[in-house]
C-alpha cells in the first residue's frame, strides 16, 4: 500500500496522521506549510480543490475530508476492530458519531476559529459566541453519553469514531471552557491519549500542548 499523507501540525490531518501510525500503515509525509498559504498554491489545489488538509493519496486515489478518510482506514484495516461489522446497531452508532463530529462540532469550530466567515467583521463577536453555545452543548451531549454509555462512543469498543472525537476535543484546549472541564471528557481523552500511537504522531508533528 503506496500512502502519502499532506498534512499541516495540530490541523484535521493530525487524525489521519495517528491512524496511520495506529494502524502502522507505511506513509510519507508531505508538509503543507500554511504560513505560506501553501494550501491555496496551484499544485495543492489540483490535488485538492477545497485547500484544506488532509489529503491523502492512497495507492493512486486522492482522498479528502478527516472523518471520510478515518473511516475508509478502519475498514481496510478490519484486524485493528476500529469499525464494527456494516449492517450492525453498532454499524449505525458508528455512524452517528462520526458525523456529529462532521456535521455538529466540525462546524462550529470553523464558525469559532473563523467568525468573520459566517457573519463578516461586524458580528465577529456574536457568531464566535452562537458558535461557543453549539459546541458547549454538543459536548455536555457528549459527556452524558459517555457517564451512561462509555468507556467509549460504543460502549467497550474503541473505533475510529473515538480518534476523531479526540481530535476534536484538542481543539478546545484555548477556549474559554475546554472539554477537560468535563469529568467524563477528560478520562475519556486520557485514555485516548495513553495510545502509543498518539506520543508517537505528536512526536513527529512536534506537537507539546494538551498531553
Amino acid at each position: 500500500m503506496d500512502a502519502v499523507l499532506y498534512y499541516s501540525p495540530s490541523t484535521a490531518s493530525l487524525v489521519v496522521h495517528w491512524l496511520l501510525i495506529e494502524l502502522q500503515i507505511p506513509h510519507r509525509l508531505e508538509l503543507v506549510d500554511f504560513e505560506t498559504r501553501a494550501q491555496r498554491s496551484p499544485e495543492y489545489l489540483r490535488l485538492n480543490p477545497q485547500g484544506r488538509v488532509p489529503t491523502l493519496v492512497l495507492d493512486g486515489q486522492v482522498l479528502t475530508e478527516s472523518a471520510a478518510i478515518a473511516m475508509h482506514l478502519a475498514d481496510l484495516h478490519p484486524q485493528a476492530g476500529l469499525a464494527p461489522a456494516v449492517g450492525t446497531p453498532q454499524r449505525a452508532a458508528y455512524y452517528r458519531w462520526m458525523f456529529f463530529c462532521a456535521y455538529t462540532l466540525m462546524p462550529a469550530y470553523r464558525s469559532w476559529f473563523y467568525p468573520d466567515e459566517p457573519a463578516g467583521e461586524a458580528s465577529i463577536e456574536a457568531a464566535k459566541a452562537a458558535a461557543r453555545g453549539v459546541l458547549e452543548h454538543a459536548w455536555q451531549q457528549v459527556a452524558e453519553h459517555l457517564e451512561a454509555h462509555g468507556p467509549y462512543l460504543l460502549g467497550a469498543q474503541c473505533s475510529a469514531a473515538d480518534f476523531v472525537l479526540t481530535m476534536l476535543m484538542r481543539w478546545s484546549r484555548n477556549m474559554p471552557r475546554p472539554t477537560d472541564d468535563w469529568p467524563a471528557l477528560k478520562a475519556f481523552a486520557a485514555r485516548m491519549k495513553a495510545r502509543p500511537a498518539f506520543h508517537e504522531t505528536y512526536r513527529r508533528e512536534g506537537i507539546t500542548d494538551w498531553v
